[in-house]
């Protein structure tokens, strides 16, 4: 009988050890350079397609022929006011219900029921909520098709994930600063304006960002909402089309409309990238204040 050293035994064992972590590290890479790799052939695609139609005229005239010419100044504006209510609502709403749940009903019967109705939510699907504002804020409060029902109801759709990513943010914060608070007789109303929430900033940006993409993806819910008109809209009372819907539009409704619907996902790309770019600023400038001031 052959006997191992123990030397001998201990490098097998780490060579065995070695092989998951590994495996681990060549999945993980590859995942994410599949994901990059999609992207990058979407960009591409949008580029090669999108760029000749793509023009300073293009941003800034209405669009002609049915949107064969011209450009999407109109739809610019309607998207970005369409934002504007979408932000102005969901936000105190959600940073609210996210303080709710994570500071006054951390483990309550109350903050389960509803967490559990936030995630069934947000796994509804956009023409749900689209049945839903049109039914509600169109009809029944008389809003029509118009940008500030689109809004509200783009609200509905991002607050599920608002509130979510806010209160595990504010989850994340350590309770040590709950305890000093507490120690320096400080209310918890002051405690989570002046500590809480800044120290949760990040958090809180990366959520908003993951509902601002998902609002200024989407179409069916506004085709319910906001209505079809591609003119410069005057008030929030007005129709608007968002770049989603003309982008539909124009691909599908529209001969001859591939290259500016093209151009137009090339620009809702771009918006999407500027937002999550100044929204990266902000959180790392954000911290880097913090650390000086610490």
């Amino acid at each position: 009988m052959v006997e191992t050293s123990p030397a001998l035994s201990g490098v097998w064992v780490k060579r065995a050890g070695a092989w998951p972590d590994r495996a681990a590290t060549v999945t993980m890479w590859s995942v994410a350079l599949l994901t990059a790799a999609v992207f990058a052939w979407i960009l591409g695609d949008l580029v090669r397609h999108g760029l000749p139609h793509l023009s300073w005229t293009f941003l800034t005239e209405a669009p002609r022929d049915a949107g064969r010419a011209g450009g999407i100044a109109p739809i610019l504006v309607s998207t970005l006011m369409i934002m504007g209510v979408c932000l102005a609502v969901s936000v105190p709403i959600g940073v609210g219900s996210a303080v709710l749940l994570a500071e006054f009903s951390p483990t309550g019967w109350f903050g389960r029921v509803v967490r559990r109705s936030l995630d069934v939510l947000a796994g509804v699907p956009s023409i749900v909520f689209g049945l839903f504002g049109n039914a509600f804020f169109s009809i029944y409060l008389g809003l029509g098709f118009s940008i500030l029902s689109g809004g509200l109801t783009l609200a509905c759709m991002v607050l599920p994930i608002l509130i979510r990513s806010s209160e595990a943010s504010l989850r994340s914060v350590p309770d040590d600063y709950r305890k000093a608070a507490a120690a320096l007789g400080i209310s918890q109303a002051a405690a989570i304006w002046r500590i809480l929430l800044p120290a949760a900033t990040p958090g809180l940006l990366v959520g908003l960002v993951l509902g601002i993409g998902r609002a200024l993806a989407e179409t069916a819910a506004l085709l319910f909402t906001s209505g079809y008109v591609d003119r410069m809209p005057g008030s929030l009372m007005d129709s608007g089309r968002a770049l989603s819907v003309h982008i539909y539009d124009l691909a599908m409704n529209v001969p001859g409309g591939t290259g500016p619907a093209y151009a137009t996902a090339f620009v809702l790309i771009m918006l999407l990238a500027v937002i999550n770019l100044v929204t990266s600023w902000t959180a790392d400038r954000w911290l880097h204040r913090r650390v000086i001031r610490a």
